[in-house]
């Protein structure tokens, strides 16, 4: 395929009904840009460390971050810490981590803190899937400041899929113990929170009238599912979904985020003539 083809079939990728909705959310009072991170901003890669945004996915969400009365923030499952390093989002970005059981609201927000309880609960989480690492090659676990993360992703499928059934079969059941599914991991947790939960928060202290979400993961369903009538959401790859609007991979998540730049620029000069 020449450059121009390629270039050519990206540009289908956004529906005319998608383009449509990004021209009238551009225009709302104050916009709320709440991105997934991993295969929504950035490809999936076999280690999560290795993960980066596109550039060009990078580049524009950085111009909508210093446009006026429009926040961005990326929902991300990754703890914080995590996040800040593979995705280096704008300083003024708001960051929702762990699934929402982590803020980072700008300077001054305090980090998680666990309860004794909790603490010792987490450890005893810890030990259970390490058991389960020990019995499974090509999983891995991700330690969270809330929980631990079984990866799958290296592994055959056999032996992803009974790490994963061994691993419930020993939590569900357990007292403050919460559990997600997401692409080749499982998520635990001594925390109750959701990326749902994360979109809420974050309208309601921006003051946001309307929220533009993508992302690609079955953790992302919960932050589609609180989505308003005006809001904008985006799934990212062909599973099951109940977001309006689907795009295939993060490249074209890419030109989402430019043309939502370019609308949002010509929407706010429109009000604002001195920007």
């Amino acid at each position: 395929m020449t450059p121009d083809a390629s270039h050519a079939k990206d540009k289908l990728a956004l529906t005319p009904e998608l383009r449509e909705a990004i021209r009238e959310i551009a225009g709302t009072e104050h916009l709320l840009v709440a991105m997934d991170f991993d295969g929504t901003m950035a490809p999936i890669v076999g280690h999560a460390d290795d993960a980066r945004p596109l550039p060009r996915s990078a580049t524009a969400f950085a111009g909508l971050a210093v446009l006026p009365r429009t926040t961005t923030a990326l929902i991300s499952g990754r703890a914080l810490a995590s996040l800040r390093a593979v995705a280096s989002p704008p300083v003024n970005t708001l960051l929702i981590g762990s699934h929402g059981a982590e803020a980072w609201l700008g300077p001054g927000s305090t980090g998680l803190t666990l309860e004794p309880e909790q603490e010792a609960l987490l450890a005893e989480v810890r030990a259970v899937l390490e058991d389960i690492v020990k019995e499974a090659p090509g999983t891995m676990l991700e330690d969270k400041p809330a929980g631990v993360v079984l990866h799958t992703r290296l592994a055959p499928d056999d032996v992803a899929n009974d790490a994963v059934a061994a691993a419930r079969s020993l939590l569900q059941d357990r007292k403050g113990v919460f559990l997600k599914d997401g692409k080749r991991v499982l998520e635990t947790s001594v925390v109750n929170a959701s990326k749902g939960e994360g979109v809420t928060f974050l309208r309601q202290i921006t003051g946001a009238t309307g929220v533009l979400f993508a992302g690609d993961d079955t953790t992302d369903e919960d932050a589609l599912a609180r989505l308003e009538p005006g809001d904008v959401g985006v799934k990212v790859g062909l599973d099951f979904t109940q977001a309006q609007y689907r795009v295939e991979a993060p490249v074209h998540v890419a030109e989402l985020l430019e043309v939502l730049l370019q609308e949002r620029s010509m929407a706010v000069a429109e009000e604002d003539p001195g920007t």
